[in-house]
């Protein structure tokens, strides 16, 4: 009997420390994931998350920009079916200006949502000083959002195409560079 007793102390310490191991890497994942500090996948899981919220940000303050002060939205429009909201009918041309005005409000704010969370908690500040690196920032953001609009007003201008459907082009346009750009030009990584 007392010849057992040093291999289960033996596996006790070893279960012990396996125990300490797992929850000690559990908490630093934890840790990278609160923080703005962590691995390269865990990173991108952040700022997909972080480009979600920002994106959330800049639909909602679009489609209420379209409904409300520059008027851009259709009967189709899935914002204007889904709240059944009364809307001003307009021609194309005028639709695709008021559009392009509305998506560059919605920038203003939703590239503030990203460049908050950006810092807080996805990347690293500190590459460059804050004014040079919010400039950077809303400098590469303005520039996939200049292209996107642009595509997005062409799409209205030439195709008649639907305000939401146009809208997503500058979205994909953005989300394309933004990451890159940010993560190897703007912050330490």
């Amino acid at each position: 009997m007392h010849e057992h007793k040093p291999f289960q102390w033996f596996r006790l310490s070893l279960l012990l420390g396996g125990i300490f191991f797992l929850v000690s890497l559990k908490l630093n994942i934890i840790d990278q994931f609160l923080g703005n500090e962590a691995g390269n996948l865990l990173q991108f899981i952040k700022y997909a998350i972080s480009g979600g919220i920002a994106t959330l940000t800049h639909i909602i303050v679009f489609h209420l920009v379209a409904w409300k002060i520059f008027f851009a939205l259709q009967p189709s429009d899935w914002f204007v079916r889904y709240f059944n909201l009364p809307i001003k009918e307009l021609d194309d041309s005028t639709r695709s200006t008021n559009s392009m005005i509305g998506n560059g409000i919605a920038f203003m704010f939703s590239n503030l949502v990203a460049y908050l969370i950006n810092i807080y908690w996805v990347f690293v500040p500190g590459r460059h000083h804050w004014i040079i690196e919010i400039s950077l920032f809303y400098l590469v953001s303005g520039v996939a959002i200049a292209i996107g609009t642009a595509m997005m007003g062409y799409l209205i201008r030439r195709f008649g195409m639907l305000t939401t459907y146009a809208f997503g082009s500058n979205l994909v346009a953005a989300l394309m560079i933004n990451y890159a750009m940010r993560k190897f030009f703007i912050f330490k990584g």
